[in-house]
Order: C-alpha cells, then structure tokens, then sequence
C-alpha cells in the first residue's frame, strides 16, 4: 500500500470512529428520553436534553471531516460511495438525537408518566424502534449489506403498528387532557421517525457496500365508486397499463354487481385493455389491508361513502371525471365511456408524475 492510499484509509477510519461515536451518542440519549418517559423522571429528560449539543456539534465536526477529506483526496469509486453515506448517516443520526430530545421534552410536560395500557404500548413500540435503530447502526459500521436489508423491513410492521395505537389514543379513556394526549401521540410519532431514520442508515450500508441504491417507492392505490362495474374498473386498467412499476392498483366498490358491466369491457377492448376475466369486489378489507393502502380515491362521491375511517397514513381523494351521472343497472353510454376514460388517463397521469416524477414507469 502506498503512502497515499495509508493516509486515505487513515482519514476514512478516523471519520468512520467519529460516526460509531456518534451513534453511541444518540443511542444512548434515546434511550434515556424513553427511560425518563416510563418513569417520569424529569431530571434525567433535561439531562437528555443538554446532552444533545455534543451531539450537534459532533455533526458539524464530522460534516467538516468529510468535505475536508474530499478537498484532499479526491475520492472516486468505493470510498466516494462510502463518505457520500457517510454525509447522509450523520445527517440521519443528528436528526434521531433531535427525536430523542422531543421525547424528554414530552416527558417534561407530563404531570405523571404513561400508566395502563398506553405505558405497555410505549413499552413495546419503544423496544422494537431501538432494537430496529441499534441493527442498523450496526449494519453501517460493519458495512453489512444482508444485515441492513434484513433490518429495513421492519419499518413497514412498524408503520401499521403506529396505525393501530393512533386509534387507540383517540379512544382511549386513560388520558384525561389534551395535554397528555398531545405529548403521547408526539413520543409514539418521534419514535416512530427514529425507525424511518434506522431504515434510511440501513439503505445507506447497502449503497455504500454494494452500490445499489434505494428501490423507488411503489404505490398501493384503490379506485373505489359505487358498484365496481365501470369507472373503478376503468381506472385500475388504465393505471396498470399506463404507470406499471408505480404502483399496485386494485379496485372495489360499495356493493358488487354479478359482473362487470358488458359495455365498459367492449369499450376498453377496442383500447386494447383486456378486462374480460375482471370480476366486481365489495369494499371488504382487514385493517392491515387498509393500512397497507397509500391513496384511497373515490370516483362516485366522497370517500367517507366508502370508508368512514382512513387509516393514519392512508389518504383519500375525490376524482370528478364524469362517473356521478351513471345509473346503477344502466350500461353507459358510448360517449359517457369516452368521457370517463379520458378523464382517468389525464387524472391518473398527473397523479403519478406527482407521485414518481415525469419519467414514472
């Protein structure tokens, strides 16, 4: 090895110490804030709290490492890919400090901490967030690929998770004030954004090991209207033939007729969308099915017709593309069809340039 590249590895493993330094810093305020929470100990919350300017500055030190070591080696290849990561982590655990620092902040609005079932929820979320984060910490600094991915499909359980304990707080007779409601649902979102963060370090020990770079984002969409024979069958086929690696598309509606309706499946066949094997399906999801829907968009009247509570992280739009006028038992007509089929191609095209970007496949 020659004396350039030891002084480059030298460099590159000083910066890569600070971050495990780092880590260790916001681990450790995170799981003080939650300790401070469970307890109701606000001293150790204001501890928390000032302990996060080393971490700040820690941030700054590192961020003036990695541009000083760009000016002076001019990295390419493995060790560009890894200091770029290595930008982007500390920026991630700077951010999950700034979580844990809310979280003491709640802490110290709470007459009393957490009791009954709301103090085992935070328990367990609060658990599942840092054994999440500590996996992906680890996965970074042993640049552990199998380990990261592993480690980022939690996230998604998380996320229905936090679904369920939403509903709950806004039903739930142990908080008696606004205040405590307040300060609960912000700890369980702020935990909820230290596993964003830990999925976000964990794609960054896959780009930094392997060069591959996050997947782009698929979206689970319902096309929903009044009896799933025309409209929202429409638009479910137009969407999969013309945005097919955007999203995952399904259609319902708020009873089902025996079978899609003959004269939308003629039409869409002269278009060359093939809807002959569709069969119409009844608004009839589990929690986790809705859970797991991105965009819920009506296409006969308002959402709430449909489902009368979106999940947390589900949103619902209402679509006027000409599908009010249709007459439950009544085959549209031709022009009708046309009508609604062009506003669906202009409709959902907007959508997913807005979702994906103008080259969305």
């Amino acid at each position: 090895m020659s004396h350039y590249e030891e002084r480059l590895e030298r460099d590159l493993g000083a910066i890569q110490s600070r971050i495990k330094g780092m880590s260790d810093m916001v681990q450790r305020g995170l799981a003080d804030a939650v300790h401070a929470l469970q307890k109701g100990d606000h001293q150790l919350a204001a501890r928390t709290i000032l302990a996060d300017h080393p971490i700040n500055r820690t941030m700054r030190e590192i961020d003036a490492a990695c541009h000083a070591f760009i000016a002076v080696h001019l990295p390419s290849g493995k060790h560009l890919r890894l200091l770029s990561s290595v930008i982007r982590v500390n920026i991630s655990l700077e951010r999950i400090g700034d979580y844990a620092v809310t979280i003491a902040r709640a802490c110290e609005q709470l007459a009393e901490p957490p009791s009954g079932h709301m103090a085992h929820e935070l328990e367990r979320f609060s658990s599942e967030v840092q054994a999440m984060l500590g996996q992906a910490i680890t996965a970074f600094n042993d640049l552990n690929a199998e380990l990261a991915k592993g480690t980022m499909v939690l996230e998604t359980e998380m996320e229905f998770d936090l679904d369920g304990i939403y509903a709950e707080l806004m039903n739930n007779p142990e908080q008696s004030t606004a205040t405590a409601l307040l300060n609960i649902f912000t700890v369980f979102t702020n935990l909820k954004r230290v596993a964003d963060q830990a999925k976000n370090l964990c794609e960054e020990a896959v780009f930094a090991q392997t060069g591959q770079t996050k997947v782009p984002k698929v979206y689970n969409i319902l096309f929903v209207d009044r009896d799933n024979s025309c409209a929202s069958q429409m638009a479910e086929a137009v969407a999969r033939k013309a945005f097919p690696g955007s999203g995952i598309y399904t259609s319902a509606g708020a009873t089902a007729t025996a079978a899609v309706d003959r004269a939308t499946v003629d039409f869409l066949a002269g278009l060359g969308l093939d809807i002959s094997m569709a069969t119409p399906q009844p608004i009839d999801f589990t929690e986790h099915e809705l859970a797991g829907l991105h965009l819920v968009i009506s296409l006969q009247g308002p959402v709430g017709d449909y489902l009368a509570q979106l999940p947390f992280h589900t949103s619902g739009i209402e679509w006027d593309v000409g599908a009010g006028k249709l007459v439950t038992g009544q085959s549209p007509g031709s022009d009708e069809l046309k009508t609604i089929y062009r506003e669906l191609g202009s409709q959902i095209s907007e959508l997913m340039h807005l979702l994906r970007g103008e080259d969305a496949p």
